[in-house]
């Protein structure tokens, strides 16, 4: 008898470790599809629908044929209104995660964005919007429903960190890491842990839990504003291919 219960305890055992997998990696590895090809979807889209007149592209002198061309500068970038919740309005890319990585923001932390299979990147309701002096603060899991920072803790100094939106293309660098307490919300403040202080800066903050397969604590990763070009100036250079590859 002992022996029989003991034999379905390592069958019952064997089964939710097999769930565990499906769930951590099968599953996950479904939504990861599903939430990049909504975000290939919705980056196409706005290209398609920009009728706005193509900016002028920097050419090289003539004299000097050989020079890199002269960067072109388009201004204060735009900053956009909030949207409702759940509502996508970016397209993040990091290229540090892999030339196919590409997932849509949407307002809101909640499960209806983190979990969703078109959405799972979240933006902190209160948080500055992409390119807006302050804090662009967005949360993906790092395992599990597209586990959407799965590799956060592999970014390196001067990393590109791109946000597509219907106005433009905005490029950030990675600066550092942080892991904190699930109650330090400073981190989102406009100027991260010094919420009473006045933003001059435009940062992005990234959030995921830490460990693995764990809530125990938060990873926060920083990049600063580098630029913006809209949408009628195609891409910035390393994300032109990214994008030409989703059509």
């Amino acid at each position: 008898m002992l022996g029989l219960l003991g034999e379905l305890l390592i069958t019952a055992g064997a089964l939710v470790l097999l769930f565990l997998g499906w769930q951590l990696w099968w599953n996950d590895m479904i939504m990861a599809n599903s939430q990049s090809d909504a975000a290939s979807q919705i980056s196409q889209d706005w290209i398609q629908q920009d009728t706005s007149t193509p900016e002028p592209v920097p050419t090289t002198d003539p004299a000097e044929p050989s020079a890199e061309p002269a960067p072109v500068d388009y201004g204060a970038p735009m900053v956009a209104t909030a949207p409702a919740n759940a509502q996508a309005f970016a397209v993040l890319y990091v290229p540090r995660f892999g030339a196919d990585y590409h997932r849509t923001i949407a307002e809101g932390t909640g499960h209806d964005v983190l979990n969703s299979n078109r959405l799972g990147i979240g933006h902190y309701d209160g948080t500055q919007m992409p390119g807006g002096v302050g804090n662009f603060a967005i949360a993906a899991h790092r395992s599990a429903f597209g586990g959407g920072m799965h590799l956060i803790n592999e970014l390196q100094l001067g990393d590109a960190i791109y946000v597509q939106t219907a106005d433009g293309y905005y490029t950030y660098r990675y600066r550092d890491t942080e892991y904190v307490a699930p109650s330090q919300v400073q981190v989102l403040a406009s100027v991260p842990n010094n919420p009473d202080a006045t933003a001059v800066d435009r940062i992005i903050t990234l959030t995921s839990c830490n460990p693995l397969y764990s809530t125990a604590e938060r990873i926060i990763a920083y990049g600063v504003f580098e630029s913006w070009q809209p949408i009628s100036a195609g891409a910035p250079a390393e994300l032109a291919p990214i994008i030409a590859a989703q059509g």
